[in-house]
């Protein structure tokens, strides 16, 4: 089963640095691009939910941030709430591949819901950083950005001994217990380059600041800023598909100014790209965010075609061949397990 329309074949790669002819007019397709395998998860299981057990199935706040993988699950019977408490009791829920905090968890069990977890794998593994660096009792300072899902989620793991550090001009306002005992994790959606900006900051303040065991920032989110970087290096403009609430879209962006593109924009679809932009433009680059179907980003190569860029090149510095599997709720009776639970039977998960 797939989550997204099958692609048409990419075009054979060529070279992006090759001497081309003045008038020439191309578009530069970034590979990887789009659906990671921790959204490509998410969003299969709203829709295997949907198939084993129909209509309504909940998802509290969106599966991942795409506004058109978002409405396309709600005509297929997904119901997105932004609270467990606007989910009728006896239900399902799925919570988002952003993570939550375990006060949710908490929430679920208090209204008699059956979970499924959607979680990103790399997501719940900084949320088990952060519950044992809590444990030996250091303080953690978790760079992101305020108000996002997956900072919130990773706060709840750990609140007494969770800073957020909002970006390196936020590190003056850090104050911890002991110097020595100090470790920094990070929301997996930030450039690479600002996150290790914020942690040099950060060591100059507090010179025995611990690193996290592994790389916090997310695989896909490397390889797409890296392949944008490639891209952005011979594009007057870049176009990145995704929506403005997508922190790894709205990342590429700025990826792709500060590698050299004359000018770069974030677009839902091709129905947002201003033909203006094209104005002395040969080289258009184009990549998607990580929550973005590819039909969306076939849908942009269509409409720059009709304006004359339909020649196509990809660039692809790296492949991906992550996978990961599906919740192991969705190998369970979660209708059953929601009605024992509204009726105050056995609870079935401990069976």
């Amino acid at each position: 089963m797939t989550a997204t329309p099958s692609p048409s074949p990419d075009p054979a790669p060529t070279s992006a640095d090759a001497p081309q002819p003045a008038d020439r007019k191309r578009v530069l397709l970034a590979a990887p691009r789009g659906y990671c395998a921790g959204v490509d998860r998410a969003v299969i299981a709203v829709e295997k939910a949907l198939e084993q057990y129909g209509a309504p199935v909940y998802v509290r706040k969106e599966i991942v941030h795409n506004k058109f993988v978002v409405r396309t699950l709600e005509k297929k019977g997904a119901i997105f709430v932004e609270e467990t408490e606007d989910v009728p009791e006896g239900s399902i829920v799925i919570f988002s591949a952003h993570g939550v905090a375990p006060v949710v968890h908490e929430e679920a069990a208090t209204r008699k819901l059956a979970t499924i977890d959607a979680t990103c794998p790399l997501v719940t593994k900084v949320h088990k950083e952060a519950v044992r660096f809590a444990k030996d009792d250091y303080d953690i300072l978790l760079i992101g950005h305020e108000g996002h899902e997956e900072v919130i989620g990773t706060s709840g793991e750990a609140p007494e001994h969770i800073t957020l550090v909002d970006g390196p001009e936020d590190v003056k306002n850090v104050e911890v217990r002991d110097p020595s005992k100090v470790v920094w994790l990070s929301q997996t959606t930030l450039s690479v380059d600002e996150t290790m900006e914020t942690v040099d900051a950060l060591k100059d303040r507090f010179p025995q600041l611990i690193s996290p065991p592994s790389d916090d920032i997310c695989y896909a989110t490397q390889n797409r800023q890296i392949a944008v970087k490639q891209v952005a290096a011979d594009s007057d403009l870049v176009l990145v598909v995704g929506s403005r609430n997508s922190s790894n879209s709205v990342r590429l962006v700025e990826v792709a100014i500060g590698a050299g593109a004359r000018d770069g924009h974030l677009v839902d679809n091709a129905g947002e790209i201003d033909e203006a932009w094209l104005d002395g433009v040969r080289t258009v680059g184009v990549s998607s965010g990580a929550s973005v179907p590819d039909v969306l980003v076939e849908g942009v190569l269509d409409w720059l075609a009709e304006r004359g860029y339909g020649d196509v090149e990809i660039v692809q510095p790296m492949e991906e061949s992550i996978t990961f599997s599906l919740p192991k709720e969705l190998r369970r009776d979660l209708r059953a397990e929601a009605a024992a639970l509204a009726g105050g039977g056995t609870d079935a998960r401990s069976s």
